[in-house]
């Protein structure tokens, strides 16, 4: 296939290869083996890519091609290849074939793929008895075998689309995925406001403690990248949970050429693993992150031991894990250039009790910076509205920033979105820093003391539109006037009637 590659027909046909499946697995099983298979096929389109170049480099001499190939980012093992796969894809066998293939290219490339295909099985039961597996994987092979899918790259050039299409492949199934959305993608346009307002800058470092399928992460590298003419000076820091969800991040970031990366698979409170030499938790630049919302069961029965003294302040609710998630940042953020940014429920601004003391002790050390209100239905899986709270070691006054961005979006079928200008003029307005009439308001220190440091937004920024005032006579006069017209509209049909003899 030649000529000019476009994104929607790469995207439209990964999509496809999601028929096989539709109708025989539900959408969050099957998300997980198109996921891979598109990471093999990228992964054997670039090898091959380059073992030809060789060929007609060096033709005469496979022991120099060999060597040559030793200096890849990866290693594809003889017989792992898709192409090795497709070939046999006829024979009976197809799930232990792909599965030996990825077992075999997790070892040779063990640094960076350890244990990412730990969590997938294409020879489980969970794809139908032994000749329906068969088939439906023959079926696959032969969907990312079309000429749109070819991956090479002296076809693509220096174009990420396949990291593209693995991100619209992770966006679509977290619309179809409903509630359980949430465990693996923020909204691009979320990540790109949060990326934005942190800023990141060469030779800092960024962290995500709940990183999803690590795509937030992904776009703070991506403005470092933005700023300085392509570089890749920085470094990226995430844990997450869920094993399947960390092994789409681990791909996903071997997809977008970000090697410099550590993800770690863990529960972020429990057992916090990004800790430095002396067995402490490790400080980052920039920390970003959006939390599961109120986690009942968060880790609360072994948080009053907690070792790191993250719940110094006040132990969070039992059932609501959110200020667990923003303490443990908080306490992960450098000393001088710490920054965070992190997702939250409307709750965490106003609830009393232990979260009233935790939100007093946060402001009162002066490390809350601003709190965004952001439109409703903007996440997969909730319609509720949430606030994105930014907090800084090292602030440049003692007051707190409140911008209402509730009606900032366009407006879409089932989920709204933020627009590029919308973006904008919520960056800018955290830039200025100055009260904006109902939008943004600059709250002092003692203002919030006087409202029992409840962070509510409409107590705050007044966004309340004064009723134009009614005129009574001019309303009466038009009043009198309309029932003028009709009198004389009723003349004048009861002239017509008489005419046509009723």
């Amino acid at each position: 296939m030649t000529g000019k590659i476009k994104q929607a027909e790469v995207n439209k046909a990964v999509w496809g290869a999601c028929d096989t499946f539709r109708g025989t697995v539900s959408a969050d099983i099957y998300k997980d083996y198109i996921l891979t298979l598109l990471f093999l096929k990228y992964l054997s389109d670039v090898w091959q890519d380059h073992m030809d170049v060789y060929a007609k480099d060096y033709g005469d001499t496979p022991e120099l091609i060999a060597e040559m190939m030793k200096n890849e980012r990866f290693v594809l093992p003889e017989g792992a290849s898709f192409y090795s796969l497709y070939e046999r894809r006829h024979e009976a066998g197809n799930g232990e074939r792909i599965d030996k293939a990825l077992h075999a290219i997790e070892e040779a490339n063990i640094a960076k793929l350890r244990d990412v295909f730990q969590d997938i099985s294409f020879n489980s039961n969970k794809l139908g008895e032994e000749k329906q597996k068969n088939d439906l994987l023959r079926h696959l092979l032969e969907d990312f075998a079309k000429p749109e899918l070819n991956m090479r790259p002296s076809r693509i050039g220096n174009l990420d689309v396949i990291g593209n299409a693995y991100e619209f492949l992770i966006k679509n199934f977290a619309s179809d995925a409903g509630r359980k959305a949430g465990e693996f993608y923020t909204p691009p346009e979320v990540s790109a406001l949060m990326a934005e307002i942190m800023d990141m800058n060469e030779g800092e470092e960024a962290c995500d403690p709940t990183c999803g399928s690590g795509s937030l992460l992904m776009k703070c590298g991506q403005r470092v990248q933005a700023k300085f003419n392509g570089s890749k000076k920085y470094a990226l820091y995430g844990q997450e949970s869920i094993g399947s969800t960390w092994a789409l991040a681990k791909m996903n970031m071997f997809l977008h050429g970000e090697d410099n990366h550590r993800i770690e698979w863990g529960d972020t409170i429990r057992n916090p693993k990004l800790l430095d030499s002396d067995d402490r938790l490790k400080h980052f630049d920039i920390v970003v992150a959006n939390p599961p919302f109120s986690l009942d069961k968060w880790g609360h029965d072994t948080a009053d031991t907690d070792k790191f003294g993250r719940f110094r302040r006040a132990l969070p609710p039992k059932t609501k894990g959110d200020y667990a998630f923003i303490l443990h940042m908080v306490e992960t953020m450098k000393p001088k250039t710490g920054r965070m940014a992190v997702v939250a429920p409307h709750g965490v601004l106003f609830r009393g009790s232990k979260e009233g003391v935790i939100r007093q002790k946060l402001i009162e050390e002066n490390l809350l910076d601003c709190v965004i209100g952001l439109p409703e239905k903007l996440f997969y899986g909730t319609g509720i509205p949430a606030a994105i709270l930014i907090f800084k070691k090292k602030k440049s006054d003692e007051n707190v920033l409140f911008i209402d961005a509730s009606r900032e979006f366009k407006s879409g079928k089932n989920q709204n979105q933020l627009t590029p200008e919308n973006i904008a003029k919520i960056v800018e307005t955290y830039n200025v820093r100055k009260t904006v009439d109902k939008y943004a308001y600059l709250a002092t220190p003692e203002e919030l003391a006087e409202n029992d440091y409840n962070l509510n937004i409409p107590r705050y920024v007044d966004t309340f539109e004064e009723e134009e005032e009614i005129d009574l006579v001019a309303v009466r006069a038009e009043r009198l006037q309309l029932k003028a017209d009709l009198a004389a509209l009723e003349t004048k049909m009861d002239g017509y009637l008489k005419e046509l003899g009723y």
